[in-house]
C-alpha cells in the first residue's frame, strides 16, 4: 500500500487524478443531456466515428486528438442533419458515420509510417497517459460547458425533455441541438486517452443512470453523477494498480458495480416501503 501512495510523487499520476476529475465534470454535464434526450446510440456512433480522425492524425503526423475532434464534430453535425431528413432514419444515419469513421481510421492507421504505439491507448484507454496539455484542454472544455449550461439551462432542459414544446415556445432548438452535439463530440474526444473509444460512451451514461435512480431533477442528476464518475475513476485506478489490468476497463467496471449496487439498494428500499 505504501508503494501506491508513493505514486503521488509522480506527475503522471497526479495528472491522472486531476484528469479523471475534470472528465467526470464534463461527462456529468453533457452525459445528463445524452441520457435525458436518449442520445446514447448517437453518442456511440460519434465515439466510433472519432477513430477516423485518429487514423488521419497518425497518417499525417498531426495531433490525433485534434484530428479526432474535427472528425467527431463533423460526424456529429452530419448525424444531426441526416437524422432530421424525412428520407433517412436516425439509426441509418448513425450507422453511416459509425462505419465510415471506423473504416477511415483502420485504413489510415495501417498506412501510417512506422509503428503506432498510441493506437491501443486510444482504443482501450490509459488514464496514466494524460498529459498537461490534456488537462488544459479539459479545463477549457469544462469552463465552456459550465458557462453554457448555467446561462441556458432552461432552454437545454426544455429541448432535452420535449423538443416540440420547445419549438412551440419559439426557442432556437436547431441551433442548440447543433451546439450540444458539438459538445458531446468534444467531450467524447477529451475522454479518449482515459477510457478509449471502445468504452467512452460508458462514462457518459452509467454515472447518470446511477444518479437517475435517486433523483429525476436534471440539475441534481448532473451534480450527483459528477462524484459518481470520479469515484469510478479513482476506483478504476486502484483496481488497475493492484491487479495490473487496463485502467479504462477498470474504470467502467467500477462504474457498473456502483450502478448495480445502487439498483439493488433502490429495489430493496421500494420493497421495504411497500411492506410498511
Amino acid at each position: 500500500m505504501n508503494d501506491f501512495f508513493e505514486l503521488f510523487h509522480f506527475e503522471f499520476f497526479r495528472n491522472a487524478l486531476l484528469g479523471g476529475f475534470l472528465a467526470s465534470v464534463a461527462c456529468g454535464i453533457i452525459g445528463t443531456y445524452i441520457v435525458t434526450r436518449r442520445l446514447v446510440f448517437i453518442s456511440g456512433g460519434i465515439t466510433h466515428a472519432s477513430f477516423g480522425g485518429i487514423g488521419i492524425g497518425l497518417y499525417t503526423g498531426l495531433s490525433p486528438l485534434l484530428t479526432a475532434a474535427i472528425f467527431s464534430v463533423l460526424s456529429a453535425f452530419g448525424i444531426e442533419w441526416l437524422s432530421k431528413r424525412n428520407d433517412m432514419r436516425e439509426d441509418s444515419a448513425i450507422a453511416v458515420f459509425w462505419t465510415f469513421g471506423m473504416a477511415v481510421g483502420i485504413i489510415f492507421s495501417f498506412l501510417a509510417p512506422g509503428f503506432t504505439p498510441d493506437l491501443s491507448s486510444f482504443l482501450f484507454g490509459n488514464i496514466l497517459t494524460i498529459t498537461t496539455t490534456d488537462i488544459y484542454l479539459l479545463t477549457a472544455l469544462n469552463i465552456a460547458l459550465i458557462l453554457f449550461f448555467t446561462l441556458f439551462i432552461r432552454t437545454i432542459v426544455a429541448i432535452a425533455f420535449d423538443r416540440e414544446f420547445a419549438k412551440s415556445q419559439r426557442l432556437p432548438v436547431t441551433l442548440f441541438e447543433y451546439i450540444l452535439m458539438m459538445s458531446v463530440a468534444l467531450t467524447i474526444v477529451s475522454c479518449l486517452r482515459m477510457i478509449g473509444i471502445v468504452l467512452a460512451i460508458s462514462l457518459l451514461t452509467i454515472p447518470q443512470m446511477t444518479a437517475n435512480l435517486f433523483t429525476f431533477s436534471f440539475k441534481r442528476i448532473i451534480l450527483l453523477s459528477i462524484p459518481i464518475g470520479y469515484i469510478s475513476c479513482i476506483g478504476g485506478l486502484l483496481l488497475s494498480y493492484f491487479l495490473q489490468v487496463p485502467s479504462g476497463a477498470s474504470i467502467i467496471f467500477i462504474s457498473i458495480l456502483i450502478y448495480a449496487t445502487a439498483k439493488l439498494f433502490t429495489i430493496y428500499r421500494i420493497k421495504k416501503e411497500g411492506k410498511q
